[in-house]
């Protein structure tokens, strides 16, 4: 299929893109990587009137650590993001997150702005940025503000952007010491979304017991899922056995799963018990062995 008539605007600069979209609203689109956008296009499932291309504005990309943070431009493309090693070394979670989106070619174009402002609930990132406390810094034509990423996600492919606002900033704290990480996802076929995904950071204290933890599952609800909550039953513990059953057992409980023609409501709770389990053990194991 093709997509309905639209008009094309090249950006040259932050300034004319947020012009533009405060003129035109929820009738323009911003184009970055396109990866999500052009199939909901081709498919008619978005129409927008105006397209506005962004690829132009350098500004917003690229990756800027500091003492307390690392920042990441909207316009970052994940092949930037899986190829920088002070990126991987800071944020593990990460690195392991992003082998599991699509395939190589989809990687060279997509953008973390691009993927964070479509919401895919099924989609890695928004569980990554979720578990990692991260902020988003959106702009309009005259005003900026920063949303937490636990308040940006606020249905299925749905975000707290206002009609004249972009992405344009990703925060990332920097993780606690004596955090260990760990992401994984069970799909049909290597690239596909996933059936359910898990993503765990672990801080312990210096008695090896939980001090710190947090829990976000994605493909299994209309956002990113927070049971941090859940995990929280480790607090104060070494996390044994019949404890992180016990947290996956919770878990189950309070997710409520679409399913899919790939796979039941009921397998997907099953599939997040396991991961959660599996991926509670290992961010601890991390831990324990110096891996983060």
């Amino acid at each position: 299929m093709k997509p309905a008539a639209f008009k094309y605007i090249a950006a040259t600069s932050l300034a004319q893109a947020l012009a533009l979209k405060s003129e035109h609203g929820d009738e323009a689109k911003f184009l970055a990587g396109g990866q999500s956008l052009m199939p909901t296009m081709n498919f008619r499932l978005a129409r927008p009137a105006i397209l506005i291309d962004i690829n132009g504005i350098g500004d917003l990309a690229g990756i800027r650590p500091s003492a307390q943070t690392t920042r990441v431009g909207a316009l970052t493309r994940y092949r930037a993001l899986q190829r920088d090693p002070a990126l991987a070394r800071q944020f593990p979670l990460i690195g392991e997150a992003l082998p599991h989106i699509a395939h190589p070619q989809i990687r060279n174009r997509g953008t973390i702005g691009g993927n964070l402002s479509h919401a895919d609930p099924a989609s890695e990132l928004p569980a990554i940025t979720l578990a990692l406390g991260a902020r988003f810094r959106v702009q309009a034509l005259e005003r900026e503000r920063w949303i937490e990423a636990s308040d940006f996600f606020v249905g299925g492919l749905t975000t707290d952007l206002a009609p004249d606002e972009m992405l344009v900033e990703i925060e990332l704290p920097l993780l606690l010491p004596r955090t260990g990480t760990c992401f994984m996802e069970i799909a049909r076929r290597k690239g596909d979304f996933a059936i359910a995904g898990v993503a765990a950071v672990v801080t312990l204290d210096d008695q090896d017991q939980c001090s710190d933890i947090r829990l976000t599952l994605c493909g299994v609800g209309e956002t990113p899922i927070d049971a941090s909550a859940a995990a929280a039953l480790l607090t104060g513990q070494v996390p044994g056995e019949a404890a992180v059953r016990d947290v996956a057992a919770a878990v189950q409980a309070m997710i409520d799963p679409g399913g899919s023609v790939h796979a039941t409501p009921d397998y997907q709770r099953h599939v997040a018990g396991v991961l959660t389990e599996r991926a509670l053990h290992l961010a601890y194991q991390r831990v324990r062995h110096g891996q983060g």
